[in-house]
């Protein structure tokens, strides 16, 4: 008999909570069971194994920051909006390490899912640089470098990376100044060339 109130939403949100809490790579079927109170085979009424459920963890943590990055650049527009964008992605990836974890693995599930997961993020991020005049192909590497660099730095801070004693925080915005000065290049960039 399933358990009542359970359903698979429950059921991912008490996985995000563990992963957080243990780490993902402790969340095991097992595990989480215990956590709710029932029994393992159980679960399989909500997800097929430790694969979807590594997934779902995923799409929940993308929905989150997604979310939360439209909600902190909303009313903001160009540069002050790409630094919004940033600022609270680090501060969930580091207030979420667990979920974050999960999040590295967004091309590894590629799908319609994780798609609708971040076409708002993605929607906006585009239309930012498309403002600011930088042509949809400089847009695509652009993004990637802002990924690579939120999601490094992130990873580098929630596995205590960074040794040095100066500010971790300061560090991020210095690091911000560095990105958004390279994303005024390449708007600069463009304008020259048309």
């Amino acid at each position: 008999m399933a358990k009542k109130g359970l359903d698979k939403n429950s059921v991912i949100e008490r996985a995000a909570t563990l992963a957080n809490e243990k780490g993902l790579e402790n969340v095991t079927i097992k595990e989480l069971a215990d956590s709710l109170e029932i029994r393992s085979p159980s679960l399989y009424n909500h997800i097929s194994g430790l694969e979807e459920l590594r997934k779902e963890i995923m799409l929940y943590g993308w929905k989150q920051v997604e979310k939360r990055i439209l909600q902190a650049a909303a009313g903001t527009e160009g540069y002050d909006a790409i630094r919004a964008m940033c600022r609270e992605f680090y501060v969930y990836a580091s207030e979420n390490k667990g979920i974050f974890s999960a999040m590295l693995w967004y091309n590894k599930y590629a799908d319609e899912a994780s798609s609708e997961a971040t076409s708002g993020l993605f929607s906006r991020l585009y239309g930012i640089m498309e403002d600011m005049g930088i042509s949809r192909e400089r847009t695509e590497h652009l993004i990637r470098t802002l990924r690579g660099f939120l999601e490094g730095f992130a990873l580098l801070v929630n596995n205590g990376a960074f040794g040095h004693p100066a500010d971790i925080d300061e560090s991020f915005e210095v690091s911000l100044d560095v990105l958004i000065e390279g994303i005024r290049a390449a708007a600069r960039k463009e304008s020259e060339q048309i």
